[in-house]
Protein backbone atom coordinates (compact mmCIF):
# COMPACT_ATOMS: atom_id res chain seq x y z
CA UNK A 1 0.00 0.00 0.00
CA UNK A 2 1.39 3.67 -0.97
CA UNK A 3 0.93 6.78 -1.59
CA UNK A 4 -3.16 7.92 -0.87
CA UNK A 5 -4.44 4.60 -0.07
CA UNK A 6 -1.95 4.92 2.31
CA UNK A 7 -2.59 8.20 3.79
CA UNK A 8 -6.70 7.30 3.65
CA UNK A 9 -6.24 4.43 5.84
CA UNK A 10 -4.11 6.31 8.32
CA UNK A 11 -7.06 9.18 8.33
CA UNK A 12 -9.26 6.50 8.70
CA UNK A 13 -7.77 4.34 11.65
CA UNK A 14 -7.08 7.63 13.34
CA UNK A 15 -9.74 9.20 13.40
CA UNK A 16 -11.26 5.83 14.41
CA UNK A 17 -9.57 5.31 17.65
CA UNK A 18 -10.24 9.14 18.30
CA UNK A 19 -13.91 8.71 18.22
CA UNK A 20 -13.35 6.08 20.40
CA UNK A 21 -11.69 7.87 23.03
CA UNK A 22 -14.14 10.55 22.74
CA UNK A 23 -17.12 8.01 22.92
CA UNK A 24 -15.18 6.73 26.45
CA UNK A 25 -14.55 10.34 27.35
CA UNK A 26 -18.55 10.76 27.33
CA UNK A 27 -19.08 7.71 29.28
CA UNK A 28 -16.15 8.97 32.10
CA UNK A 29 -18.02 12.51 32.45
CA UNK A 30 -21.40 10.38 32.91
CA UNK A 31 -19.95 8.76 35.78
CA UNK A 32 -18.39 12.01 37.21
CA UNK A 33 -14.74 11.11 36.33
CA UNK A 34 -13.73 13.97 35.24
CA UNK A 35 -10.31 13.03 35.50
CA UNK A 36 -10.50 9.88 33.45
CA UNK A 37 -12.93 12.18 31.11
CA UNK A 38 -9.68 14.69 30.50
CA UNK A 39 -7.42 11.32 29.77
CA UNK A 40 -9.52 9.65 26.99
CA UNK A 41 -10.21 13.74 25.29
CA UNK A 42 -6.42 14.05 25.68
CA UNK A 43 -6.01 10.64 24.44
CA UNK A 44 -8.44 11.02 21.53
CA UNK A 45 -6.86 14.47 20.48
CA UNK A 46 -3.48 12.68 20.01
CA UNK A 47 -5.01 10.49 17.43
CA UNK A 48 -7.07 12.98 15.67
CA UNK A 49 -3.75 14.91 15.20
CA UNK A 50 -1.87 12.21 13.54
CA UNK A 51 -5.11 11.83 11.04
CA UNK A 52 -4.96 15.87 10.68
CA UNK A 53 -1.47 15.94 10.26
CA UNK A 54 -1.93 12.90 7.11
CA UNK A 55 -4.78 14.74 5.88
CA UNK A 56 -2.68 18.14 5.65
CA UNK A 57 0.23 16.57 3.82
CA UNK A 58 -2.27 15.61 0.84
CA UNK A 59 -3.49 19.37 0.87
CA UNK A 60 0.71 20.62 1.07
CA UNK A 61 0.89 18.40 -2.06
CA UNK A 62 -2.01 20.29 -3.79
CA UNK A 63 -0.98 23.31 -2.70
CA UNK A 64 2.84 22.26 -4.05
CA UNK A 65 0.83 21.82 -7.48
CA UNK A 66 0.67 17.91 -6.93
CA UNK A 67 -3.34 17.55 -7.18
CA UNK A 68 -5.14 14.67 -5.50
CA UNK A 69 -6.76 12.07 -7.41
CA UNK A 70 -10.15 12.59 -5.27
CA UNK A 71 -11.41 8.70 -4.75
CA UNK A 72 -14.69 7.06 -2.71
CA UNK A 73 -11.71 6.12 -0.12
CA UNK A 74 -10.18 9.47 0.43
CA UNK A 75 -14.21 11.10 0.76
CA UNK A 76 -14.90 8.38 2.91
CA UNK A 77 -11.47 9.26 4.86
CA UNK A 78 -12.34 12.79 5.23
CA UNK A 79 -16.00 12.10 6.26
CA UNK A 80 -14.73 10.03 8.89
CA UNK A 81 -12.37 13.01 10.12
CA UNK A 82 -15.57 15.25 10.27
CA UNK A 83 -17.50 12.85 12.04
CA UNK A 84 -14.93 12.18 14.99
CA UNK A 85 -14.22 16.49 14.81
CA UNK A 86 -18.22 16.62 15.28
CA UNK A 87 -18.18 13.58 18.82
CA UNK A 88 -15.13 15.55 19.94
CA UNK A 89 -17.19 18.70 20.10
CA UNK A 90 -20.21 17.08 21.30
CA UNK A 91 -17.95 15.54 24.12
CA UNK A 92 -17.01 18.34 25.71
CA UNK A 93 -20.52 19.33 25.70
CA UNK A 94 -21.72 16.69 27.05
CA UNK A 95 -19.15 16.93 29.62
CA UNK A 96 -20.34 19.89 30.51
CA UNK A 97 -23.57 19.17 31.20
CA UNK A 98 -22.55 16.18 33.69
CA UNK A 99 -20.62 18.68 35.36
CA UNK A 100 -23.76 20.74 35.87
CA UNK A 101 -25.80 17.77 37.16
Amino acid sequence: MEGLELICFQIISNVGMARSCYIEAVEHAKEADFEAYEASMNEGDCFFEQAHQAHSSLIQKEADGQPTQITLLLMHAEDQLMSAEGFKILAAQFADVYRRL
